[in-house]
């Protein structure tokens, strides 16, 4: 049996190889006009949406004023929204808008294309094994 600190050290390399993995997946994307930060934003969005611009900064470790304006630039671009609060005029949500959603249907069709590639030789018993420590990881871990 593994001990705490055996799974967190296989933690700590996972994390830097899922880096890795997002840089690869990502490294060939069309970005067009938008830079790599932007596009981090993006992907947050399109995973779990809507959020507030301190959610945002908090997740992506950027300091407010940053966020901000990036995000301001994203909608500048028409690649995402802000709705207001019924109850709180000061929160706003940030959603992906139509042309966002759209841009990042693409992304993560590039990125399904290379995952394909890589688990082309993964056999349906592996691929259950992977799908259930991703459940694990998700509901104990990455909650």
């Amino acid at each position: 049996m593994a001990s705490k600190e055996i799974v967190f050290q296989q933690l700590v390399s996972l994390i830097a190889s899922s880096h890795q993995l997002h840089y690869d997946m990502t490294k060939d994307l069309p970005m067009d006009d938008i830079t790599p930060l932007q596009y981090g934003m993006l992907e947050l969005l399109s995973v779990k949406q809507p959020m507030t611009l301190s959610e945002i900064s908090d997740c992506t470790g950027i300091s407010m004023p940053n966020t901000s304006r990036e995000i301001r630039k994203l909608t500048e671009k028409g690649l995402c929204e802000k709705t207001g609060d019924g109850e709180d005029r000061r929160k706003q949500y940030i959603r992906l808008s139509s042309l966002g959603e759209e841009r990042m249907a693409l992304a993560f069709d590039h990125m399904n294309k290379l995952f394909m590639q890589q688990v082309k030789d993964v056999s349906d018993e592996e691929l259950s094994r992977i799908s259930e420590a991703l459940h694990v990881l998700g509901s104990t871990i990455f909650r």
